[in-house]
């Protein structure tokens, strides 16, 4: 008699568990108690008497403050844990909306936005970082789009809730309920528990030696090494991805964090190919509505904002199973071919299938592009992971519009788009050498 061999296979992770439900809730709260207020601080600071150009300045600052606040963040983790950066940040965020309430002019606005940028840098590092921590290795790329998609609610819903609170109930409210929303927010890093947020092994203390943190203030760091079994999810699991194909972490020289980080050449390149994205992305928003007229602009963007919530998603899932590397290039490509579309931006047939396959290719990239970094990074380096990701795309959002300007004017909107395309298609032979 022949008894069949079996294989035992292993358990699928739960993915949402309660520490990476309280992350994204704070990601949630940080995301919509900036974007309630976008649209209205600028528009508050003109009706005060402020020029056009006010607008642009209050706006400038917030986005400034965040890039500078990603670049501390990780070293401010580490020295004092996850959970005071956090807090920090959140009631930074909060705090300094309740600022605006009164009739202030655009000096103390600029100033106020600047504090409002800090504080949502420093809590959208901690929490990519705490979403990044507590999503089971075996099903990362799918934990970190969904945690993704829930982040694009704020975008969608908040950004024109706060103008229409503004037009209905005036500005003031619109920042009462921010800081609310805010100081709620702060409220998580109470209910993550101290185990979450500076608990550390002797294992954890050697991660963060290898991204350069001293040993006096590893025992304050906060990334739990993936190799470290988190009692929210299970046991602890090896990296699904090396079984499909991906290279394993590599060592970040140890001079300290995100500098650290940025030196390894997959993380710089997968960080520089993504922002060659969000640089498109960034002259999408800013300058679709100036190309282009009728309905089809408005329902362009939300196809764009649909395609990359659910390419997210699914290229999430699908990297899982077979290796996030194999996506960035893809994504890549949507992105360019999108933009080359765009030289029919005056045709709405043409318009809407540009931003769905822009819009499909951005998803992508978001996902393989973040998944691919926390892949290769360092044990422990995760905080680094998040604002070097973070970094990326703001910073390409913010310059691609810029660099639009200088060309636009001569070269008019569709070859202006096409050439951003281009650009971004240049980028595809560094991409075969991520994987």
């Amino acid at each position: 008699m022949t008894t069949a061999m079996t294989t035992p296979t292993a358990p699928v992770p739960c993915l949402v568990t309660r520490p990476f439900a309280l992350a994204c809730g704070a990601a949630l709260a940080n995301l919509t108690a900036f974007y309630l207020p976008l649209s209205v601080v600028p528009a508050r600071a003109v009706a005060a008497g402020a020029p056009d150009s006010a607008a642009g300045l209050v706006t400038a600052a917030l986005m400034l403050g965040g890039v500078l606040a990603e670049c501390v963040a990780p070293r401010l983790m580490a020295r004092f844990g996850d959970r005071a950066v956090l807090a920090t940040g959140l009631l930074l965020l909060g705090g300094a909306a309740l600022l605006l309430v009164p009739a202030v002019d655009v000096v103390l606005a600029v100033l106020v936005c600047g504090l409002r940028g800090l504080g949502f840098g420093f809590a959208v590092v901690v929490t990519g970082a705490l979403v990044t921590r507590h999503v089971p290795a075996a099903r990362r790329g799918e934990g970190l789009a969904l945690a993704g998609v829930a982040a694009c609610v704020p975008a969608v819903a908040a950004l024109p809730a706060g103008v229409w609170l503004a037009d209905t109930c005036g500005a003031d409210v619109v920042f009462v309920v921010a800081a609310l929303v805010a100081l709620v927010g702060a409220l998580v890093p109470l209910a993550l528990g101290r185990g979450a947020g500076s608990a550390r092994s002797s294992a954890e203390s050697a991660a963060a030696a290898a991204i350069g943190v001293p040993q006096s203030a590893s025992a304050a760091a906060v990334a739990a090494p993936e190799s470290v079994a988190d009692p929210a999810v299970g046991a602890a699991e090896p990296y699904a991805a090396t079984a499909a194909g991906a290279a394993e972490p590599e060592a970040a020289p140890a001079a300290g964090g995100l500098v650290a980080l940025a030196r390894v050449p997959v993380q710089r390149r997968s960080a520089v190919l993504f922002a060659a994205t969000t640089v498109a992305a960034g002259i999408v928003v800013a300058y679709l509505p100036l190309a282009a007229a009728g309905p089809a602009v408005a329902l362009g963007l939300f196809v764009q904002a649909l395609a990359a919530t659910a390419a997210r998603y699914c290229a999430g899932r699908w990297g899982d199973r077979h290796g996030h590397a194999r996506l960035v290039g893809p994504g890549l490509a949507a992105c360019g071919l999108g933009m080359v579309l765009l030289l029919g931006v005056d045709q709405p047939a043409v318009l809407l299938a540009a931003m769905a396959v822009f819009g499909t290719g951005f998803g992508v990239a978001q996902s393989a592009a973040y998944a691919v970094m926390v892949e290769r990074a360092p044990a422990g380096g995760d905080g680094a992971v998040s604002a070097l990701w973070n970094l990326a795309y703001d910073l390409g959002y913010g310059m691609g519009p810029l660099a639009f300007a200088a060309v636009v004017g001569a070269s008019g909107y569709p070859a202006a788009f096409a050439l951003t395309g281009l650009v971004v298609l240049a980028g595809l032979r560094a991409a075969r050498r991520v994987g």
